[in-house]
């Protein structure tokens, strides 16, 4: 298993917008294949800091989702919606191998 671990810095005065997009990503993840752990707002702290982390079952499974993700217009409507409302500042992204009971 392959977990993506994203770190978003956002505009802090457009939360609304940031939470909107990514209770859509988390349904176009499992659409496509993975698993969803969450976003993370905030909430006490940082006012323009957020997380998410979702799972695949390889670094393969990983890549065909990319691969989809580019010609799904339902992917492709959410990234020109970030790209336009400019709710998302930068990312970052990690690649974790998650240690399980």
């Amino acid at each position: 298993m392959i977990t993506c671990h994203v770190k978003y810095v956002i505009d802090p005065y457009q939360v609304a917008a940031f939470e909107r997009y990514s209770r859509q990503w988390i349904g176009v993840v499992t659409r496509l294949g993975g698993y969803h752990h969450g976003y993370f707002l905030p909430a006490e702290g940082a006012n323009n800091i957020a997380y998410c982390m979702f799972s695949f079952a390889s670094l393969a499974d990983y890549e065909r989702y990319r691969q989809q993700s580019v010609q799904d217009a339902e992917c492709v409507g959410l990234v020109e919606e970030a790209t336009e409302l400019k709710f998302i500042v930068s990312y970052e992204r990690s690649f974790m191998r998650p240690v399980l009971e």
